[in-house]
């Protein structure tokens, strides 16, 4: 998969994504990452990408051209790589998107090239992003100084899904967020640490019994710390039912 990101900081995200597995993953040629310089598109002699907005307001707008730019030129080598014509998805990384989950990096996965568009100071001119923007997303509700930190977390999510790139590929499987829920706890050596215990179930070497304690402590576990998630978890009537009575066991 290719990521091209188009920032006015291209060495941020290249240092912050060339370490662990995303830098491993890349040297491993199962992913690359492209930084393009959207100053380097300024058709002024200064580099500048910048103006004031009209209307008047506090901060700078990133002009249209220069973004433009940038993209046309990922745009075209795209193109003339894979030979195929059509537009490549944009998504542009705004406090005003959709919240990045898992099942939209399961999604974004699936595409072989990847634009991401990051804002700097007051945003970016409005009609450069109704031409050429296919997705808003947002990592949360907060505002950064960039889009190079969102960019960076997105790359990551979705690096993870590429074959390949995790040591153990059904890692990805069974991590929080799938299936709507969240992660079972983990413990690893000394078996016991500061009078704490590894459940004995861990320690048998039964694996069904194992499968079902991680399922139970998974459920478990989302109800305790995100239960909006539950709503649209798969679980079957036993589990639906075990949770109704931990449910009404926690008010008594």
């Amino acid at each position: 998969m290719h990521f091209h990101i188009l920032t006015l900081f291209p060495e941020m995200v290249l240092n912050g994504l060339g370490t662990s597995i995303t830098g491993r993953a890349m040297a491993n040629h199962l992913l690359s990452v492209e930084a393009v310089n959207i100053r380097d598109y300024a058709n002024n002699k200064h580099n500048r990408v910048d103006d004031y907005p009209y209307g008047g307001g506090a901060g700078m707008l990133m002009q249209a051209e220069p973004v433009y730019g940038a993209y046309r030129a990922v745009e075209d080598h795209i193109q003339e790589r894979t030979g195929k014509e059509g537009r490549t998805r944009v998504v542009y990384l705004s406090p005003q998107g959709g919240t990045f989950s898992q099942s939209m990096a399961e999604e974004f996965a699936k595409e072989e090239d990847l634009i991401l568009l990051c804002g700097h100071y007051e945003g970016i001119d409005e009609r450069v992003l109704e031409e050429i923007v296919t997705d808003y997303v947002s990592i949360g509700d907060y505002v950064l100084t960039g889009g190079e930190l969102p960019a960076m977390v997105i790359v990551d999510a979705v690096s993870r899904l590429i074959p390949g790139v995790l040591h153990n590929d059904t890692s990805a499987e069974f991590e929080s967020f799938q299936d709507n829920l969240l992660e079972y706890p983990h413990y690893t050596r000394p078996e016991i640490w500061h009078d704490k215990q590894v459940p004995p179930i861990l320690l048998s070497g039964h694996h069904a019994n194992v499968e079902k304690w991680r399922r139970e402590q998974s459920i478990l576990r989302t109800w305790q710390r995100r239960p909006d998630l539950l709503d649209k978890a798969e679980l079957t009537e036993k589990e639906k039912k075990n949770l109704q009575n931990m449910i009404e066991h926690d008010k008594m």
